[in-house]
């Protein structure tokens, strides 16, 4: 750290490099990096809000929220940890008041699952997860003001596939939809957003419960849905937006973390979430006085590719702010 009480640009440009790894919707990445005399901003980026997926900036501030909590970790790893103030645009990520201890065991094992935390987008294996595992990342989520509502298989998971599937059907009929969806995929194999055929994982197929979003992937001839094996659960936050969609992807992205830490591949679905009338029905079947942010299945899977990210000097600020 600097004499003024900031982080040298080296410590900085590490952190975002870290930072940058968290997930987006379409992984667009919609954040910018700004060091300033009283820390670090993170905020959204206008110009990457998805017009038609996500047209109130929901998702793009989970994101933002996700990559304020990779930089912290990174930053408690290097020998100046960090607390994040959550804002309505972005997070900020000042200076602690402990800055000289060292980062404890659990960050250190969250901050090495960062570069190979991913989306998983292909099947699961038929492996049970542990009971006390599941029963850990609720509780990691409890303790950091969010909730996970496991959904059992029954009727309850018949009910939440039949959202999703309505969300599905609604999106794909969406003209626009379609064409950001494909802006967002033709070209990501060789670019540094978007979601290409390498990651997408094949195509949805018509017999799986919880139909994925259509990334351009190979056809599959046949299924085996797994969805039953896996652990699925709906994730959210005490609190109103859109300052707790920032925390939201704050207590995510140390939910995605530790799942990986754990050995747990982690499928989201945004669909949903995205459809406002979808997302009020979950709502209220949930008996939640707060929105849903995102359903989740964990499980075993092979790691299969990952998206590719931008360059570190593209997502900051040049200058510093006062």
């Amino acid at each position: 750290m600097t004499a003024t009480g900031t982080w040298d640009q080296g410590t900085f440009a590490a952190a975002v490099g870290a930072a940058v790894w968290a997930p987006s919707i379409h992984n667009s990445q919609p954040w910018r990096f700004r060091r300033t005399t009283r820390g670090i901003d993170v905020l959204v980026d206008p110009g990457r809000v998805l017009p038609v997926c996500d047209p109130e900036g929901r998702a793009a501030r989970v994101s933002c929220g996700a990559a304020a909590a990779n930089l912290a970790l990174a930053l408690a790893v290097a020998g100046a940890p960090a607390t994040c103030t959550v804002g309505r645009c972005g997070a900020v990520v000042h200076l602690a008041p402990d800055v000289a201890r060292a980062a404890t065991p659990l960050e250190r094992r969250l901050h090495r699952q960062i570069p190979r935390r991913h989306t998983n987008r292909a099947p699961f294996a038929e492996t049970r997860v542990d009971p006390g595992v599941v029963a850990q990342l609720a509780r990691a989520v409890a303790d950091e003001g969010g909730w996970l509502d496991f959904v059992e298989d029954g009727p309850e998971l018949d009910a939440l596939a039949a959202l999703t599937r309505q969300a599905y059907v609604h999106l794909r009929a969406d003209a626009g939809y379609v064409a950001e969806l494909r802006a967002w995929s033709e070209t990501a194999d060789v670019d540094v957003e978007g979601v290409g055929r390498q990651a997408a994982g094949t195509a949805p197929h018509p017999a799986e419960l919880m139909p994925r979003r259509d990334f351009g992937g190979p056809e599959r001839a046949a299924t085996r849905d797994p969805t039953r094996s896996p652990v699925v659960a709906v994730y959210g936050v005490h609190g109103e937006p859109a300052a707790d969609e920032v925390r939201a992807g704050i207590v995510l992205q140390r939910l995605l973390l530790l799942a990986a830490d754990h050995g747990l591949a982690v499928a989201m679905y945004s669909q949903p979430i995205e459809v406002p009338a979808v997302r009020e029905r979950l709502r209220l079947a949930l008996h939640r006085v707060h929105d849903p942010q995102l359903v989740l299945r964990f499980g075993y899977a092979p790691t299969t590719c990952y998206t590719n990210r931008r360059p570190v000097a593209d997502v900051i600020d040049d200058a510093d702010a006062g």
